[in-house]
């Protein structure tokens, strides 16, 4: 009986896990955003950075910044990403955390990698 249990279980989880898998594999980006930019730490660093947030066909420039601590060095770079749950462009603006666990990023097919934030409107970003 306990190994029935188990086994319901584990089917749920999967079925569950695959569910979630194939739902945001079906779900479109709201708008589209590139950005490139650096940063510069030692120890306490601060980055910046512009780009385009494209929505519902009109290009809208946007700007980054933010503070980290714990890092050395100077970096450059550029990033493409998907925007998911925009409703209203204004919802846009806010304070970007990354979600998902602990905040780690996903390695794609190919070697890429790929990070998602959300902000207090529920806006997410794909990068």
């Amino acid at each position: 009986m306990n190994n029935v249990k188990k086994l319901a279980t584990l089917l749920l989880v999967l079925g569950t896990m695959t569910g979630f898998a194939w739902a945001a594999g079906t779900e479109k980006p709201d708008a589209t955003l590139q950005l490139s930019g650096g940063s510069f730490a030692a120890g306490i660093g601060f980055s910046w950075g512009s780009g385009t947030l494209t929505y519902k066909g009109k290009d809208y420039p946007v700007s980054v910044n933010g503070l980290s601590l714990g890092k050395v060095g100077i970096t450059g770079g550029s990033a493409t990403g998907e925007v998911y749950n925009l409703k209203r462009l204004q919802d846009f603006d806010g304070h970007y955390v990354a979600s998902g666990r602990g905040g780690r990023g996903v390695i794609l097919a190919g070697g890429g990698s790929a990070v998602t934030m959300r902000n207090q409107n529920g806006v997410r970003v794909l990068v």
